[in-house]
């Protein structure tokens, strides 16, 4: 029996994965003496195995680890059983290939020879054969992967690779780190990142053991920004405590769950579990993280412009969709100011804080789509509000999480149909960053397929091929993130959305001016001369700072400039403080984007318009 999924690499690429938890530490809760052999129990006891594989797939594993950790020649020597190697590895492969039915991946589980915290005494050599025969026998019993997992030597990580990567499988390589970014012999995490990404045979990283979910997702943190291979995360359960005379993890699911969901929005691309996580811990994860986007399997949004030209569809040239558009593609520099919907059905203090904007001469108002997954007033019937009863154009935050495919059209058709014309398409924040948790995530497809969409709607086709007569003539754009953890994967979903036929950008909140500059030049490749506006947010409080940094995703404030909000105190000093560090950002970017989108924060118009200063126009 063979796994019928596509091939681990690509399935790897294409979605995050969900692997299982922890073997040991289910086979100990179910009577395992603790200084038994583990290995060996896929012999002595094939059902207990079998049993606990499949409880982590009912749980939603994606990905089994076969019970193999430790069966290499001198470890099982041990126990006297260095000689039954190959037979201890295929039982246990053939357990798990068994036990997941064949719709999960099964990974060799390879641990080190040498235990932590012991000196290197063994021969390379030696390492080497050890390696040579379990690797081996994984292999010759169908694994779909190699997981080289809990290393904490370098050079003995980087042996067990080599001797993989001489096999046709995919070979993650996972090492231990300690809360200090750490391994048990002190190599720190870049060094350990650095190293496993120049070795041509890792098809992906790994972080397990060692520490739990806090202190992995501040390694990941850092192997992100060292390694652009994918990277999988595997932590304990916490830090063991003693209970009654015994080593317990006490980490509940639901926190764990909520790491794992951090992971992926970090740029984890599987997330599982090692020393006392259980089938519990994985379902709550796998709940967790499946209404996020990034797991989400979207639904493909055919290119239909050729089908278009066929039928000799005229397409309204960008400069005649708006005037916000008109001004872009004249080369024109704008300002936009974010409002938020109101959270009640009263629109009168929206429609307030938008006249002030429209009598400085702002030439947009940014209306976001239920932020944060928050509940408010129909961003577009707030819109509406706005360019009718106060006659300054919006842009219209439209998010893929709420809407399925029919409804997102519809939503576009009838949003053009009453009289809007600037789209920004975004995928969203998903709910369970919100108040509503157990709200689920539509997301049939992301920023990049809804621009396709729309552009296709500007073509005359809609999703089905059906045309659409009049076409529209959407003015759509779509976010970017300048400080994405993992900038080559957000270079490759901008490149992607302005393929799919994006007509302007506008970017997360900018604090790092040299992170946008960088940005913008890796991608002048592919950027063209299509207009970027930059976002900018002017701070209010030290509180509002640690806010935006600890709790909103895409938001990178650095020391100096949450040092600066510190010494500022509170209330108008330190408003005034954060309007000088928005307009500092604004004079480092200006000359490399082509508008400003300025939030206001907490409602305060007056400080977004501070902030903008004298890129509005000059009032007589």
């Amino acid at each position: 029996m063979t796994c019928t999924q596509p091939g681990f690499k690509a399935r790897l690429l294409e979605r995050p994965l969900v692997f299982d938890g922890a073997m040991g530490t289910m086979l100990y809760e179910r009577g395992v003496f603790v200084n038994a052999c583990y290995e060996e129990v896929c012999l002595a006891q094939p059902g207990l195995v079998a049993e606990i594989h499949r409880e982590y797939v009912q749980a939603g594993a994606e990905v089994v680890e076969t019970n193999s950790f430790g069966a290499n020649r001198l470890r099982l020597r041990g126990y006297g059983l260095g000689e039954r190697v190959v037979e201890i590895n295929r039982a246990a492969v053939r357990l798990a290939r068994e036990a997941s039915g064949g719709g999960v991946y099964v990974a060799g589980s390879v641990g080190p020879c040498t235990a932590p915290g012991e000196p290197p005494g063994v021969p390379g050599a030696v390492l080497e054969q050890a390696f040579v025969e379990q690797i081996g026998a994984l292999v010759e019993a169908g694994v779909d992967l190699v997981l080289l997992e809990t290393f904490t030597r370098l050079e003995e990580l980087l042996l067990a690779v080599r001797v993989a990567a001489r096999h046709d499988v995919p070979v993650v390589a996972s090492f231990a780190l300690d809360d200090h970014g750490r391994t048990a012999d002190g190599t720190d995490v870049e060094a350990m990142a650095a190293a496993l990404h120049a070795e041509p045979g890792v098809t992906a990283l790994g972080l397990n053991c060692g520490t739990g979910p806090s202190g992995t997702y501040e390694n990941l943190r850092r192997v992100l920004a060292v390694a652009h291979k994918p990277v999988v995360v595997l932590p304990n359960a916490g830090a063991p405590q003693a209970v009654q005379g015994r080593q317990l993890y006490v980490t509940n699911p639901e926190y764990f769950a909520e790491y794992a969901k951090r992971y992926i929005k970090l740029g984890a691309r599987g997330v599982g579990g090692c020393c006392g996580t259980t089938p519990e811990h994985i379902r709550e994860a796998a709940r967790a993280i499946r209404g996020l986007s990034e797991v989400k399997r979207h639904v493909a949004v055919a290119t239909a412009p050729a089908e278009a030209k066929a039928r000799a569809v005229a397409v309204t040239p960008r400069a005649e969709k708006s005037r916000l558009a008109r001004r872009l593609a004249a080369g024109e520099f704008v300002t936009t100011c974010e409002l938020l919907p109101p959270k009640s059905v009263d629109l009168s203090g929206l429609l307030k804080k938008a006249r002030p904007c429209k009598d400085a001469g702002v030439d947009a108002i940014n209306i976001p789509d239920g932020p944060r997954a928050s509940a408010r007033v129909s961003s577009m019937i707030a819109a509406l509000a706005i360019e009718r009863e106060v006659g300054i154009e919006t842009v219209l935050h439209y998010a893929c999480r709420d809407r399925n495919l029919i409804g997102m059209q519809s939503d576009l058709l009838g949003g053009y149909a009453a009289g809007l014309r600037n789209f920004l398409i975004v995928t969203g924040d998903p709910p369970k960053l919100g108040d509503y948790p157990d709200a689920t995530g539509v997301f049939d497809i992301d920023a990049i397929g809804l621009t396709q969409l729309a552009r296709n709607l500007n073509h005359g086709l809609d999703l089905a091929g059906h045309p659409v007569e009049p076409p529209t003539a959407l003015h759509h754009g779509v976010g970017a993130d300048p400080g994405a953890l993992d900038p080559a994967r957000e270079l490759d979903r901008l490149r992607r959305k302005l393929e799919a036929g994006a007509e302007f950008i506008v970017t997360q909140p900018v604090f790092r001016p040299e992170a946008l500059l960088r940005f913008l030049d890796d991608a002048q490749g592919f950027l063209g001369d299509v207009p970027v506006l930059a976002g900018v947010w002017p701070l209010v409080s030290f509180r509002n700072a640690e806010f935006l940094q600890n709790e909103v995703p895409g938001v990178d404030i650095p020391p100096a400039v949450l040092e600066r909000m510190a010494q500022a105190g509170t209330g108008d000093e330190a408003k005034r403080e954060g309007i000088a560090i928005a307009r500092e950002t604004i004079a480092a970017i200006r000359a490399r984007v082509q508008g400003i989108q300025v939030s206001a924060p907490l409602g305060l118009v007056s400080l977004a318009l501070a902030a903008l200063g004298d890129l509005l126009p000059k009032q007589p």
